[in-house]
Formats: structure tokens, sequence, C-alpha cells
């Protein structure tokens, strides 16, 4: 092997179109680009969405209702899924954190026990905020509820 006879190995040169290299290419004068317009000039970057000039989607759709910035978003977990939980690992009492733990909710999201459903054994849960067939059915039993 001498320098008269090297090459590239195959498949990692890749032919490319090369434009603005006279009339006689193929390629020359406007470089495949066509004429006007903002796609044959330099520079051109499609914003996300355009359409063409047609009204963009996000612009006609309707806007409605009012949205309060100040909602305070709570994740709902069930009293069938606390039991269904009781009875896959045993446990004495529920917090937030067994409850991230097991996939129910997530780390930072805040937790509201509901009523759907029925407990069968006396736990003790911890939560943010309770609903008052769910705080009843817990209380029932003999459980203690404790707000975070």
């Amino acid at each position: 092997m001498n320098l008269s006879n090297l090459k590239p190995a195959a498949g990692s040169v890749k032919q490319r179109k090369r434009v603005g290299r006279g009339e006689g290419s193929g390629h020359g004068g406007t470089s495949t680009r066509g004429h006007k317009g903002a796609k044959s000039r330099s520079g051109y970057k499609r914003k996300i969405g355009f359409e063409g000039g047609q009204m963009p989607l996000q612009r006609r759709m309707p806007k409605f209702g009012f949205t309060n910035r100040n909602r305070v978003e709570y994740k709902g977990i069930n009293l069938d899924t606390i039991q269904d939980l009781i009875e896959r690992k045993p446990m004495g009492a529920v917090t937030p954190e067994i409850l991230v733990e097991n996939g129910l909710a997530g780390k930072k999201d805040l937790i509201k026990i509901l009523g759907r459903g029925e407990l069968k054994s006396k736990v003790d849960v911890t939560a943010h905020k309770f609903s008052s067939s769910a705080q009843k059915a817990i209380e029932d039993l003999g459980g203690a509820l404790t707000t975070i």
C-alpha cells in the first residue's frame, strides 16, 4: 500500500449535489432553489407552525374560559387504591413517601385522599388533604389522619 492507491472506506464518502458551479453542471443559476420567495434567499429560516401565509393553526383555534394561575392541583388517591397497596405490602401507615415509592404519586405532588372504595383494615394516613367521606371511613376503622 502506498499514497497512490489510498481511498476512503466503502460508504464513508457520500456524493452530494454541488450547486452554483455553472450552467453546465445543471445546478447553476438559481442553484436548484427556484425563482424568488423566502426559500430562495440566504438566511431563510421557517418559523415553527408556518403554513405558507395561511392563518396558523394556533391562531385559528378559539380561546375561551379562564385559567386560574393560583390553582392548587392535588393528586387524588382513593381508599380502594390504599387497600390494594396494603394487601400487596402490609403496613400500618401510609405516607406520601410510600405512595411515591409505589408509583402512585410524583415526588412533588400534593396528595388528597378520596373516598371511593372500601377500606378493610386500620391504617394511619398522612396526606395534604382528605375528603370528608375518606376521613370518616379511616376514622371509623380506628385509623389516624395526619394533615401535612
